[in-house]
């Protein structure tokens, strides 16, 4: 079964046939919008959830949704059935489309609709059992972060700087408060308690954020979406990553500082054992 085909504007073809026209705003402003939704056992993951956020992040920036839930359900599903891969990350990006080149919106632009699916790659079980480092900086971005916007300079050139330091992350904070990773929400741990950012322009609302926020209350692990200071998140005793493809993975390393015992602690692995469970049930996953 081929394993680079994609969509692109109401057609399916191979990857290498697939063009935009030069002027399409995504390319020249990064005027669009994306989801990454991940799929196991070829079914998408929490993909209403998915969709809804799209939808929000369409509304952010004034872009008409192309398509009705219904009709991104069966083209999600056409483009996994494509692939061969049962767990896999479907990507799909949304832009305002071809236009001359002026800053403020064109009247009568088509929308660009693009999907691709990959192999999943979630994290290797030395890195769940030993957890990741990390380093910290300064939130730069712009002041609308819970836009899943293809913007993503600003997360570039954060993802470098992990690279380059040989970390998995860099955790930012903003005039002293906890925000979030270049490409993960951020938790913590103290005296028992996970402590999240509220959901507000300064994070992405993430679907994997909710699930661990609905995961801990559902099984009374004190849990608490507030501001979160940088001293907190220094003085931890755990902390975590979660994304969608990360899922949730503890970082034992922050600036070259062992966090609580240097591994992965209880809370952690309580949830992550249960975040499992969870994805399995919902998934129809046998494992």
């Amino acid at each position: 079964m081929p394993t680079d085909i994609v969509y692109l504007n109401g057609e399916f073809l191979p990857l290498a046939e697939a063009r935009i026209p030069v002027l399409d705003r995504g390319f020249i402003f990064g005027d669009g919008v994306y989801e990454l939704i991940p799929v196991y056992s070829r079914r998408p993951f929490r993909i209403i959830e998915h969709l809804n956020r799209l939808q929000r992040s369409l509304d952010s920036i004034r872009l008409v949704n192309p398509l009705p839930i219904a009709d991104w359900e069966k083209l999600i599903n056409d483009m996994i059935a494509r692939h061969s891969g049962d767990d896999q990350s479907l990507y799909l990006q949304i832009t305002r489309g071809p236009a001359p080149r002026a800053h403020e919106f064109p009247k009568h632009v088509t929308p660009t609709v693009f999907m691709m699916s990959t192999p999943l790659a979630t994290p290797p079980r030395a890195q769940v059992e030993n957890g990741v480092a990390c380093i910290t900086t300064t939130d730069f971005r712009w002041l609308k972060c819970d836009v899943k916007s293809v913007s993503l300079l600003g997360n570039c050139l954060l993802k470098q700087m992990a690279v380059d330091a040989g970390v998995a992350e860099v955790v930012m904070f903003r005039d002293g408060s906890l925000t979030e990773a270049a490409a993960s929400n951020v938790f913590v741990v103290r005296d028992g308690v996970v402590l999240g950012p509220s959901k507000n322009n300064l994070i992405l609302p993430g679907i994997t954020y909710d699930v661990v926020y609905e995961i801990a209350r559902r099984n009374a692990i004190p849990i608490e979406l507030r501001t979160v200071s940088e001293q907190e998140v220094r003085t931890a005793q755990e902390i975590w990553l979660t994304s969608s493809t990360k899922e949730v993975l503890a970082v034992t390393t922050l600036d070259g500082h062992a966090v609580g015992g240097g591994a992965p602690g209880p809370v952690f692995r309580r949830i992550h054992a249960l975040y499992q469970d969870y994805k399995n049930t919902v998934m129809r996953r046998v494992t």
